[in-house]
Parts: C-alpha cells; sequence; structure tokens
C-alpha cells in the first residue's frame, strides 16, 4: 500500500506538473500576440541628411554653426590681373536675411531682377545651385531651367532657399515699374530683391547720373510699397565694349561712371552692393581681363555661357562669405 501511494503520489505530481507546464504554455502563446503588438517599431536606420535635417529642426543654433565654415573657393580665372576681393560691401545689411536662413523653420525667398546678363539663366542659375549647396534644396522642386524656360522656382513649401530670376533683355530699371511686374515680384514673396542693371545705362550716349538715381529711387520707391519687409541689394555691371567704329570696338567709356553712381546710390541708401566690375579688375582691367580669358561673346557686351558660370559662381561665394562672417559674429 505504501508503495502504490507513492507511486500514485508521483503520477499525481506528475499530472500537475504536465497540467501547469500546459496551462504555462497556453497562457504564453495567448500572451504572445499581445507582446509582439505592444513592442515599439523598430526604427529604420537613419540617412545622414534626415540626421542632419532633425538636427536643423531641433535645434537651428546647432545648423547655424555646422554652416559657420563653410569652404568657397576662389571663383576669379589666375590670369586676372589686378582684382580685388570677392566681397560684398555694407554687408550688415544683409544680416535679418541670414538670420532667417539660420532660424530654418519657413522658406527665404531671394529674387534677381536684372537685364540680359540675368535673363540668359546661366548667371543667376550658377549661383542659385551653388547656394542650395550650402543652405539645401528642399524648398524647391529640382527643375532643369535652360534659356527657353523660366527661372521661376517651383515651391515645395518645405523650409530652406528659394532662389527665382526675372530677366528682361535690354531692361534698365524703368522696366520693372510697370504694375505688372510689381505684381509679379510681390506674388513671389521676397525676402532679398537683388538688382542687376547698369550695362544699357551705360550704353546710352547722352548717359546722366542725376537721372540714373532717379530712376533707381523710383523703382526702390515701388518696391518697398509692394513689399515693404523686403531687403534690397545692388550688383554693379561687368563692363563692355562699344562700337567706335565698323571695324573697331573701345572698352565702354561710361561703365565707371555707372559704377561710382550705384556706389554711391548703395551708401546713401544704406544698400549692400556687391561691386562685380571693380573684384575682376575695374577700369583698367576688367573688360581686358574678361577679354583675354575669352569670357566674351563676339558682341562684346555678353558673355560666354562659361563667363556667366564665373560671376554666377562668384555672386554665390560673396555672398556665402557674408554669411560666414555673420555666423561668426
Amino acid at each position: 500500500m505504501k508503495r502504490f501511494f507513492t507511486i500514485k503520489n508521483n503520477t499525481t505530481n506528475d499530472v500537475l506538473m504536465n497540467k501547469n507546464k500546459l496551462l504555462y504554455l497556453i497562457c504564453l502563446l495567448c500572451a504572445f500576440p499581445l507582446w509582439i503588438s505592444a513592442q515599439d517599431v523598430l526604427p529604420e536606420p537613419l540617412h545622414p541628411r534626415t540626421v542632419a535635417r532633425q538636427i536643423k529642426e531641433t535645434n537651428p543654433l546647432t545648423h547655424l554653426r555646422l554652416l559657420q565654415k563653410v569652404v568657397v573657393n576662389d571663383s576669379l580665372p589666375p590670369s586676372f590681373k589686378h582684382t580685388q576681393e570677392n566681397r560684398i560691401l555694407h554687408e550688415e545689411y544683409l544680416f535679418p536675411l541670414f538670420e532667417k536662413l539660420c532660424n530654418n523653420n519657413a522658406p527665404v525667398r531671394i529674387v534677381h531682377l536684372g537685364d540680359s546678363h540675368v535673363r540668359g539663366h546661366v548667371f543667376s542659375v550658377t549661383t542659385r545651385r551653388q547656394l542650395e549647396q550650402v543652405f539645401g534644396d528642399k524648398a524647391v522642386c529640382p527643375d532643369s531651367i535652360t534659356y527657353r524656360t523660366p527661372a521661376i522656382a517651383r515651391e515645395t513649401g518645405e523650409a530652406g532657399l528659394v532662389y527665382h530670376t526675372l530677366g528682361i533683355n535690354g531692361a534698365t530699371t524703368v522696366q520693372f515699374t510697370s504694375e505688372e511686374r510689381l505684381q509679379e515680384i510681390a506674388d513671389l514673396k521676397p525676402d532679398l530683391i537683388i538688382l542687376s542693371f547698369g550695362t544699357n545705362e551705360s550704353h546710352n550716349k547722352r548717359y546722366n547720373s542725376t537721372e540714373h538715381r532717379q530712376q533707381m529711387d523710383a523703382l526702390l520707391t515701388l518696391l518697398y510699397q509692394r513689399c515693404p519687409n523686403t531687403l534690397i541689394m545692388l550688383t554693379t555691371p561687368p563692363g563692355s565694349y562699344v562700337r567706335l567704329n565698323r571695324r573697331r570696338r573701345v572698352i565702354n567709356p561710361r561703365t565707371p561712371l555707372v559704377v561710382e553712381t550705384l556706389l554711391q546710390f548703395a551708401k546713401e541708401r544704406n544698400l549692400p552692393i556687391w561691386d562685380l566690375y571693380d573684384i575682376a579688375g575695374g577700369k583698367s582691367n576688367a573688360c581686358l581681363n574678361w577679354k583675354n580669358g575669352h569670357y566674351m561673346q563676339r558682341d562684346q557686351v555678353h558673355y560666354t555661357q562659361e563667363g556667366y558660370r564665373i560671376q554666377g559662381a562668384l555672386l554665390a561665394e560673396a555672398l556665402i562669405k557674408a554669411f560666414n562672417r555673420y555666423v561668426a559674429n
């Protein structure tokens, strides 16, 4: 009896143990789906650009510091003589624009207005592409731009740089004072307007500095009325030749006067100005540098694609240098 009892107890214990194991397995199986569903989804590996974007969104100051040491290369051809430092005069007036870029919470829009140098798109689009490489291109669609296509950027709605171009062949500032043009500019909601004129003014044999200043004043007044919060920056013309007779062209003698008018106007109106003419060699060498480097077209007024690429790269370089100095302060 004792032996049987012992066996019975062992059997009972085995049965109980088996039941316990079974219950444990049943409970485990029932809980398994809940355990799976309760887990956080494993994050996908982040692309470096995604990480950078998250840093900019969560800590704009980090983004600002990352951009402090933007490397810029000297875009002036080494063959150019008597060149000057490539920088924007009165650049401190651009600091509100750079602050918006650092905040990185909305599109920052630049609208570049000008004559045929701008209308050809190579100059301004080169500037645009290089600035996008530094400040990001998420704010615009990656459109292909040619002479036959508009150079108005299509916005995505994301934060970043937006660079629009509006050029008219043969234009002076007067061509942009019409109601239609002013509305077109205002609709783009610019934070900065770049005015690149002066070549056609200098080809007027009756050029008058006072009249030129009045025309610029009229355009600025209208632009500020339509875009009260915008900044305005001037540029000087690169230089050109005029026909002396059928066989000979000479350096345009009126360009230095136009440039001096623009420089004085910018100083009096507290406007930043990029003096391309002086940077590329000024009165003594600008035209010679461009011509001897084969960067001018046959009319010696317009430039080759490579010439415009150099000018666009120089403008981007000057803006990035100004930004670096802003961040350093």
